[in-house]
């Protein structure tokens, strides 16, 4: 689908809607943007504009062009005559309610329309929807523009043949959708990521290590092989000739041992301004916007490397 004249609506231009609005043009859609907030258009532009060098790097699609975006404070004419409408609106179920509603009035019947939410639930959302059937979860991951990984699910309303259409939209556009098979608060990889930072404030709270050492346990350890593998199957790769199930057997009685001594998630706020004054620690000296700069050109880099690892194992037909 890449590269032809199919219109994407993006409702909702924040970072993350901003950075779905940065992939698809990247992918050769014409992109019509829709955001009722001041200063929506510029701030959204500049944005794009920002992001244009790391998506370049990336290798766009044939049509790809900043000059293929257009912009409108009103959701109604924003998505007009669109395929593929995404929804990246404030996590709160009323105001997805009211965007879908608006949404609606007058998109195409067909017209799938995926929200980007990262907690609430697509049967939430859909909830008093004309056409409940054609809405989906589409979580993506920031930098939207880079991370390839968008969580894809449906409601109780949601027809499957859309799920699939979603999914088979996204992967056509360089992201590597997952399925997700029920519905659960956070969906799984915030889930994943809220299981770390549990423990993460546990240990810094418990004095066992400060902000930063955490942060290079992860960056310098662990975090560079789950960059090229998941967790089950870089355990099976330490398992030896036995792959997982030795590894889990040998270590089974241990890690019980271990996660009986994980922390638990702080029932109040008292912990943030621990956390907060450790991470400016870590950042005191260092420019911030450079450091996300390094950040992009290294994603990049590994982006590409993936990439390329993978199409070198396609066997050819």
């Amino acid at each position: 689908m890449a590269g032809t004249r199919i219109k994407v609506a993006v409702v909702g231009t924040g970072v993350i809607g901003a950075g779905w609005a940065a992939h698809f043009l990247a992918q050769g859609y014409d992109v019509a943007a829709a955001d009722p907030g001041e200063g929506a258009e510029a701030r959204l532009r500049g944005w794009v504009d920002a992001c244009w060098p790391a998506l370049q790097a990336l290798g766009p699609a044939d049509g790809a062009s900043r000059d293929r975006l257009s912009f409108t404070p009103d959701i109604r004419r924003a998505v007009l005559d669109a395929a593929f409408i995404q929804e990246s609106g404030p996590e709160r179920v009323d105001v997805k309610r009211g965007l879908i509603e608006a949404i609606e009035s007058t998109a195409p019947p067909t017209a799938i329309v995926a929200s980007s939410s990262s907690g609430l639930s697509a049967s939430e959302i859909q909830a008093g929807a004309r056409h409940p059937e054609r809405i989906v979860l589409g979580h993506p991951f920031n930098p939207t523009h880079l991370i390839p990984l968008v969580e894809v699910g449906g409601g109780r309303l949601t027809s499957e043949e859309n799920v699939r259409k979603a999914i088979a939209f996204y992967a056509s556009t360089g992201k590597r959708p997952i399925r997700l098979r029920k519905e659960v608060p956070g969906h799984v990889a915030n889930r994943l990521q809220v299981a770390l930072w549990q423990e993460a404030i546990s240990l810094v709270q418990r004095g066992v290590a400060s902000v930063q050492d955490i942060d290079t346990a992860i960056s310098e350890g662990p975090g560079l092989r789950w960059a090229l593998l998941g967790p089950f199957v870089n355990l099976h790769a330490s398992g030896g000739e036995g792959g997982i199930t030795r590894l889990l057997r040998h270590l089974g009685p241990s890690q019980r041992a271990w996660a009986r001594d994980l922390g638990r998630y702080p029932e109040t706020d008292d912990y943030i301004g621990q956390i907060a004054e450790g991470v400016e620690a870590e950042l005191r000296g260092r420019d911030f916007d450079e450091l996300l700069r390094q950040r992009d050109e290294l994603l990049i880099q590994l982006l590409a490397a993936k990439t390329a690892k993978r199409t070198r194992q396609v066997p050819e037909s």
